[in-house]
């Protein structure tokens, strides 16, 4: 029981730091990309989606109930995918890029998938 707690405890640290890795490579990349006036307003929706997942998990910790500590994981999730949005749009309108934000979209697709299995172990469906 202890050893799975610790574990459990251990990958949200993980998962936390990975977040922060993600919202700081996303930010780097914006910097990069600003190059082109036209992407502007979709760069500034990437930030705000993408920095959203990390600020949501790590608000959930601060969850008053466990229906609370969900809805930041759902909210977490909506941004993710919103994330994965933008960066599609940005690598199918931005050829010279193409290769860095195919590898920031495989990083956004995993921060999804384990946000959607989280909440799926959340809501005793897993």
């Amino acid at each position: 029981e202890l050893k799975m707690q610790n574990d459990k405890s251990k990958f949200k640290k993980e998962f936390i730091g990975r977040l922060i890795k993600f919202s700081i490579n996303i930010i780097r990349f914006t910097e990069k990309a600003k190059k082109e006036k036209v992407i502007w307003s979709v760069l500034d929706q990437l930030v705000r989606s993408s920095t959203s997942v990390g600020a949501n998990v790590v608000e959930a910790k601060a969850s008053s109930s466990k229906k609370d500590y969900l809805r930041f994981f759902e909210i977490a999730l909506k941004s993710a995918n919103e994330t994965l949005y933008w960066l599609i749009l940005l690598r199918e309108s931005s050829p010279k890029l193409k290769l860095e934000l195919e590898n920031l979209y495989k990083e956004a697709e995993e921060i999804s998938k384990i946000l959607a299995s989280s909440i799926l172990t959340l809501k005793g469906k897993k």
